[in-house]
């Protein structure tokens, strides 16, 4: 099978509204400073009209459709350069300060170019660098960021900009939700695994000792920003990584996007630019379309969390940091389709099917020999799933045809428990 060729037209930005057709040391922050001379009046920065032929650059835009005038378009591309990229990033700073919010391993790669792109037009950019790494997914770490802030005197006009993967991007969005009860930010996202999912929604937070992502706070971008060869820094384990939120979107509601993958995961992780950049774009309307019906996840934004439950468990469980994102979400995947087929939700074939894909993309399917996972310690996490409601667990299984799953707290829990002590004897075999 192949994939569609992608065309881009003309936009017109106006406030929030996009009108789219379609054809230091490790371990220490960094806190500085990039500025030009401002000019006079600092006033907010007027939105661009960018025809056609202004930009020799060919472009998607996904959008966002939300109440109360939120929408927002994501942007997807390669190549762009620091003009382009301006003209699409810039007119989403509302005032005349900008804060980028980066990491000690994206920083050497693009924090200058994206100072670049955001000074101008009076703007004054501010930078601060924070330690890269799930374990840093903080309260403290994020707590840096409102600290410089306040030390810059930004006001409630200022702009966050999220420059990196999901670490990043779910701490600043986090920082601007409570910074002066919200400010505006930006996600320019630099991993697969952000381009695809988390800087999409508007779903922000940090890390708790005791469960993962259970401090945070519902709060949308202004617009995200997805240059596709900022993937090219990227490891080969985080890009694997990040292919598993793809898979999921053929899992849960998107059958045909599954079949493609399954014909062209060679060419996803052999970087083909083509191949990534539809997987991305694909992706990231699937997102659109669930977070335009269940913004604050009361129910069908929820299946976007298949194989979360086992996977966050594994990562809290195992340390963070151990396992990315994305590989506990594989093997949590896995789970949930080994618990879907005991209880006959799905057929054997589209386990193996499952199984096949993950395994094609080189990401694990199982716990490794020298797991610290025990049934005692997945129940337990779990336990604490922000999907629990009044002490019953609710999970996201598969029900059906491939593309059909469940959101429910009506399975049988027997099921669970030897799907759980089915993985932990792994461990030991």
């Amino acid at each position: 099978m192949s994939f569609p060729r992608l065309t881009a037209t003309a936009l017109l930005l106006s406030g929030a509204a996009v009108a789219v057709a379609f054809s230091s040391p490790r371990g220490l922050p960094f806190i500085g400073r990039r500025q030009r001379p401002a000019r006079t009046a600092a006033a907010a920065v007027v939105p661009l009209r960018v025809a056609a032929s202004s930009t020799s650059t060919q472009y998607d835009i996904v959008k966002v459709d939300l109440a109360d005038g939120r929408d927002y378009p994501i942007y997807i591309g390669s190549g762009f350069s620091d003009d382009e990229a301006a003209a699409l990033i810039r007119p989403h700073v509302r005032g005349n300060r900008a804060l980028i919010v980066t990491n000690d391993v994206v920083d050497k790669w693009y924090l200058d170019r994206y100072t670049k792109i955001l000074e101008g037009d009076g703007v004054r950019v501010d930078v601060i660098v924070l330690p890269d790494g799930e374990e840093n997914k903080t309260f403290e770490c994020m707590s840096m960021i409102l600290d410089k802030a306040l030390e810059l005197g930004l006001d409630r006009r200022s702009t966050f900009v999220a420059l990196g993967g999901g670490v990043i991007g779910d701490m600043v969005g986090f920082a601007a939700a409570i910074y002066q009860r919200g400010v505006n930010f930006i996600q320019v996202p630099t991993t697969v695994m952000a381009m695809v999912d988390s800087s999409v929604g508007g779903k922000t937070g940090v890390n708790h000792p005791l469960g993962k992502n259970m401090v945070g706070a519902f709060h949308q971008p202004q617009c995200v920003f997805i240059d596709t060869s900022n993937l090219d820094t990227l490891p080969d384990r985080e890009l694997k990584s990040g292919i598993s939120e793809v898979v999921k979107y053929g899992l849960i509601r998107d059958a045909p996007f599954f079949e493609w993958q399954a014909e062209n995961m060679g060419k996803l992780i052999g970087r083909d630019p083509d191949a990534t950049r539809y997987a991305i774009k694909r992706s990231c309307e699937n997102k659109a379309e669930v977070v335009k019906a269940d913004e604050k996840e009361a129910g069908l934004r929820a299946t976007l969390n298949l194989g979360h439950t086992f996977g966050h468990a594994i990562e809290t469980g195992s340390g963070y940091g151990t396992w990315l994102h994305g590989e506990g979400v594989a093997i949590g995947t896995c789970m949930a389709a080994t618990m879907s087929e005991k209880m006959g939700w799905i057929d054997e074939d589209l386990k193996r099917r499952i199984y096949d894909i993950l395994e094609h993309a080189d990401l694990p399917v199982k716990l490794p020999k020298d797991s610290p996972m025990t049934v005692d310690t997945f129940n337990r996490l779990m336990s604490l799933d922000k999907k629990v409601a009044d002490g019953q667990l609710r999970l996201i299984l598969l029900r059906g045809d491939l593309g059909g799953c469940v959101f429910t707290g009506e399975f049988d829990e027997n099921a669970m428990q030897e799907t759980i002590k089915e993985f932990v004897a792994e461990i030991d075999a």
